[in-house]
């Protein structure tokens, strides 16, 4: 008993494919074993996102006694988001420290105690961190893309090969239970929340969501950048600048061939009246329609951010001396 580290610890499994239940058993015999063998205290929460709950059962009953003692079930009515899906483990994760630990690592159970052993040099958020992304290249050159904007515009941290799994201390979940959106992208919540994080590298690598599509993975990526970014009202900036640069230039053009009859290329046009005049009034309400939406998107994106209802800071410890 003196080599048991003194933490109860949460871990939280994800079920939302039938390979994962195949591979159940194992995945709660190896890490019942090594969490027996390390914590004095600590529960298995499973979510069922919507998968066959008998079959589940089926898996788990055979187990022993008690492993399944310290098996809690989580049974979502509806199918939703591997993110969304998370979260409710997480939110009845009740341990000093959460663990979330994807079936890829069913075999690897020991990468709990050395993310804990690594928490404990300070850090409250440790995440495993591949060394690849084995997906195919237009979901690679969209993900590419997507960081590439989040990295930019969002002000967060994030490290595109991080897996899901990683290990929670409570404050720093406590505080991510506090950031209550409907549409979530937990890798920006925990870079949101802050608090001291570091990785270690698995050969393990980054595979796509099971049953998740280029459509779904493209609409997770425009959920995630208009709900973390301010991208689209930087590139509706863009828009605006360009349509003024195309109204000058027009106006410019029609001014030029109304006196010379002689275009910005040198080519000779005979001018045509009313001409100048229609072409001139059409750039002029172009530019200002470019304005009025970027104008709404800032009142938009500021009505939006107060809607997500954030907090305005998150304390991460109190000092008394």
């Amino acid at each position: 008993m003196s080599n048991l580290r003194p933490s109860f610890v949460s871990v939280v499994g994800l079920i939302q494919a039938p390979y994962q239940i195949r591979e159940l058993p194992a995945w709660l015999t190896h890490v019942y074993g090594e969490l027996s063998r390390n914590f004095t205290d600590f529960e298995l929460v499973l979510v069922n996102n919507h998968c066959h709950q008998p079959d589940i059962d089926a898996a788990i009953t055979p187990l022993p006694e008690s492993l399944r003692k310290h098996v809690f079930l989580l049974n979502l009515s509806t199918p939703v988001s591997r993110d969304n899906a998370i979260m409710a483990g997480l939110d009845r994760a009740n341990g000093d420290y959460t663990v979330v630990l994807e079936f890829d690592f069913s075999e690897k159970a020991e990468l709990i105690t050395q993310m804990w052993e690594k928490s404990r040099e300070g850090f409250d958020i440790v995440y495993l961190r591949a060394r690849k992304r084995r997906i195919g290249w237009l979901s690679k050159t969209l993900h590419g893309v997507f960081y590439g904007i989040m990295q930019r515009y969002s002000g967060l941290r994030l490290d595109p090969l991080a897996h899901h799994s990683r290990i929670i201390s409570r404050r720093a979940l406590n505080s991510l239970l506090r950031l209550r959106e409907n549409s979530r992208y937990l890798k920006a919540n925990y870079a949101l929340v802050g608090y001291n994080s570091t990785s270690f590298e698995v050969d393990v690598p980054l595979l796509a969501e099971p049953g998740a599509g280029f459509g779904e993975q493209f609409k997770t990526s425009l959920v995630a950048i208009t709900s973390f970014t301010s991208f689209l009202r930087s590139l509706l900036l863009w828009i605006f600048l360009f349509s003024v640069l195309v109204a000058g230039t027009t106006i410019f053009n029609a001014v030029k061939v109304r006196l010379t009859n002689v275009d910005i290329f040198g080519d000779y046009h005979q001018t045509l009246s009313g001409w100048a005049f229609l072409v001139v009034l059409i750039s002029v309400f172009f530019a200002i329609t470019c304005l009025m939406l970027y104008i709404m998107s800032i009142y938009l994106s500021n009505i939006y951010s107060e809607l997500k209802n954030r907090p305005l800071y998150i304390i991460e410890s109190v000092k008394r001396y």
